[in-house]
């Protein structure tokens, strides 16, 4: 995954689980949503009535985001960028709108809200690992703009073509990690994994706090109650050594290699590691060598108050793997039921987008989300450049607003040039291309990218008349972009927004876009706590 810095002094745990055909139905009670007040989310110490001089202050960490500008085409034709197929960010939104309040600005990452939700894009029908589309209307909150998504879907995989598992818990025991919707939820949500993993799968569990220990060597799925009674025994207390967790984590893993195999180190913790001794270097390149080996890391987010969001994420990104916020048992069965061949089988590494936009057609763009996986354009060639991951059957979804030519672009000015012309355009800048689109990957044997390129056509149907998911896909942007009060959301507002998530809800078997519009009405209305960190 993308290059990302870590806090200093933080620890992390890594999750990630195997996936097999066997995923049985979910059963329709686990996904009613739930209704909280916020005094359910309260610390004790901000319950009245409640005193308890040791409860925290709430910590919660995120990284600074703004949001990406405008950019003039004749100034800068490219755009290029890492994919990123993380959805933590979603859940952690959805966690504070059940408390009552507005997310943090910062912990709004609207790509990882677009990429929450799975779409009906094109089966690959070739050799390559997935297939990448495209498509454009007016943009709903801009009309004088057009909105383009760029869609890949990743090939899914048979249950006879599914590597052999070597996974790892790595679980953070501390005495932070106590709350019912800590540890308590991290052996419900673990235990949904293992039961949906075959008899050849194996599984260790190592824990830290004070001390690290190998709770249970690495033993066969065919013994499952020997893993699940290793789970539930699990008991919260002590102080977080997250360094010496996940030394021993990966040793674990290395010596229960499977070659070929998905192998795997799976940290779940809220992130606050206040005792851990690694330094950032030392984690980094721990991380970064055994990503090299096979070796990938999964991270799964737990509870509130004490939650660091940014170390999480930037450890799963070094480690070649995803970051998810479980905040309910629901959102368990969705990663490691519902969408487990993606959060556990990787089908292509170091993927990367570049877009060229024809300045016939297009003045000025603007990547909506994905902040923070800017790459510069030298850097899509280079395949020495670490980049997002895509599993398999993996939806990816990345939305540009466009100003065609002729309006103006909402961007600061650059003066004209004094050692340079204006080059000309090409021949084939008149044409109706609007852009061309190129992805490079890399084939998991290999380090070597290959490239995919194709171009846009000029044709911009009207919102109304766009595919569902490019019409579900806007909403979720408009929402997030009200989230973050961004400079860019135009027209938007929550009810534009409901109306045109409601008119692309399409097939919706799980509940999840319904969810979807209840949050919507929620958050209409709703007063941002300035006490909250950014």
């Amino acid at each position: 995954m993308m290059r990302r810095t870590i806090v200093v002094g933080l620890t992390v745990l890594l999750a990630q689980g195997c996936m097999s055909a066997k995923t049985s139905p979910v059963q329709p009670a686990l996904y009613s949503i739930p209704m909280y007040t916020k005094a359910d989310f309260e610390p004790p110490h901000l319950i009245p009535g409640v005193q308890d001089v040791d409860a925290p202050m709430n910590t919660e960490a995120y990284d600074r985001i703004v949001d990406n500008p405008f950019l003039a085409v004749n100034q800068n034709p490219l755009s290029t960028f890492s994919i990123d197929v993380d959805t933590a960010s979603y859940s952690n939104v959805r966690r504070f709108l059940n408390m009552g309040d507005l997310p943090p600005k910062d912990a709004v990452r609207i790509e990882e809200l677009i990429n929450y939700f799975s779409y009906n894009y094109t089966e690959p029908d070739g050799d390559e690992p997935f297939a990448v589309q495209a498509e454009v209307t007016v943009c709903p909150w801009e009309p004088s703009h057009y909105l383009t998504r760029i869609g890949i879907k990743g090939r899914e995989l048979s249950a006879d073509a599914r590597p052999a598992c070597n996974l790892v818990f790595l679980l953070d025991v501390s005495g932070s990690m106590v709350d019912e919707n800590k540890l308590p939820l991290v052996k419900q949500a673990l235990a949904r994994l293992v039961e949906n993993l075959d008899a050849h799968d194996r599984i260790a569990i190592v824990v830290y706090a004070g001390a690290s220990g190998l709770v249970l060597p690495s033993t066969p799925v065919s013994e499952k109650e020997k893993i699940l009674k290793s789970l539930n025994d699990l008991e919260a207390g002590g102080s977080t050594n997250g360094g010496a967790g996940i030394q021993l984590a990966y040793a674990t893993a290395e010596a229960n290699l499977i070659p070929g195999g998905n192998n795997r180190v799976i940290l779940a913790t809220d992130g606050d590691f206040n005792v851990g001794v690694t330094s950032e270097g030392a984690l980094t390149s721990l991380i970064e060598q055994k990503r090299a080996t096979g070796i990938y890391l999964t991270v799964l987010g737990f509870g509130m108050w004490n939650y660091k969001d940014a170390t999480l994420e930037a450890l799963a990104d070094l480690g070649n793997g995803n970051y998810a916020y479980i905040d309910s048992l629901r959102e368990a069965e969705k990663v490691f039921v519902h969408q487990l061949p993606s959060t556990l089988f990787t089908i292509a590494k170091d993927v990367k987008i570049q877009v060229e936009f024809n300045p016939a057609q297009i003045a000025g763009y603007r990547l909506i989300g994905y902040e923070n996986r800017l790459l510069r354009a030298e850097e899509f060639n280079d395949d020495k450049i670490d980049a997002g991951e895509i599993g398999a059957g993996h939806t990816v979804t990345a939305l540009y607003e466009l100003v065609p030519v002729g309006a103006p672009v909402p961007a600061g000015t650059v003066d004209p040039l004094i050692y340079q012309q204006t080059p000309a355009l090409s021949s084939v800048s008149a044409t109706n291309e609007l852009m061309t689109v190129k992805l490079r990957y890399k084939p998991l044997d290999s380090d070597e990218s290959k490239l995919i390129a194709f171009a846009v056509p000029v044709r911009a149907t009207p919102i109304e008349q766009a595919s569902p998911d490019l019409q579900f896909a806007g909403a979720v942007a408009q929402f997030g972009m009200l989230l973050r009060e961004s400079p860019y959301k135009g027209r938007s507002d929550y009810d534009a927004a409901f109306t045109l998530a409601k008119s692309g809800i399409g097939e919706d078997p799980e509940g999840f876009r319904q969810e979807f519009l209840t949050l919507v009405k929620q958050a209409k209305g709703m007063k941002r706590d300035q006490t909250a960190s950014r």
